[in-house]
């Protein structure tokens, strides 16, 4: 008879257990929904794809509005499709947009090519954190045109000198494996890196 209480306690014990490890399960499901819905970004977003993978970008439209609708403007006009990212410094960023770009035979001139015409900077408290989109830009502030750079690691010397207008949400492992590529004196990887730029409304 003991041993019988005993078993039934036993189990009644494991049945326990194993609801309570269902019940943390089923929570967790639910924090993962409840977190995937909440990162969803909301607005047109850009995807870069490249050989390594895509990039997502969300933007600032609160914080850089000219340039957020510059960027979406010649990603719509196909601007960037065929142009690489030119410039990798390890530890710091990846930059691309020129369309000089699209021709390897033209590497002198890489980094001064832009669409035509030049943004006025939209300079702002939003920090360079690793993952920020920004825009490229000559001694000029207001210079920006087409070029942009991701930064790989938090930059914080740029706050408030270069136009964040957008963060990367998702595929920040491409730009480290971009950013690590062998390059020449230049900076310039040797391995070419296409990029193709869509943006989903």
């Amino acid at each position: 008879m003991l041993k019988q209480v005993g078993w039934r306690m036993l189990m009644g014990m494991l049945v326990g257990v194993a609801l309570s490890f269902s019940g943390i399960e089923a929570a967790v499901a639910a924090d993962k929904t409840t977190t995937s819905k909440a990162e969803t970004p909301k607005g047109p977003r850009a995807i870069i794809k490249t050989k390594f993978g895509d990039i997502e970008i969300k933007f600032y439209p609160d914080v850089a509005p000219k340039h957020v609708d510059n960027f979406i403007k010649l990603a719509k006009s196909g601007f960037y499709n065929g142009t690489i990212f030119h410039r990798v410094i390890p530890g710091f960023m990846i930059q691309g947009g020129d369309p000089n770009t699209k021709d390897s035979l033209k590497k002198d001139i890489y980094g001064q090519g832009g669409p035509g015409h030049t943004v006025k900077a939209e300079f702002s408290d939003t920090p360079h954190k690793r993952g920020i989109v920004s825009m490229a830009r000559a001694a000029d502030p207001d210079t920006a045109g087409s070029q942009f750079f991701i930064v790989v690691e938090d930059s914080r010397f740029l706050d408030r000198k270069y136009s964040v207008f957008g963060e990367v949400t998702k595929g920040i492992g491409v730009a480290d494996k971009i950013v690590n590529l062998a390059r020449d004196e230049r900076d310039n990887p040797r391995e070419r890196v296409e990029m193709t730029v869509t943006i989903v409304e």
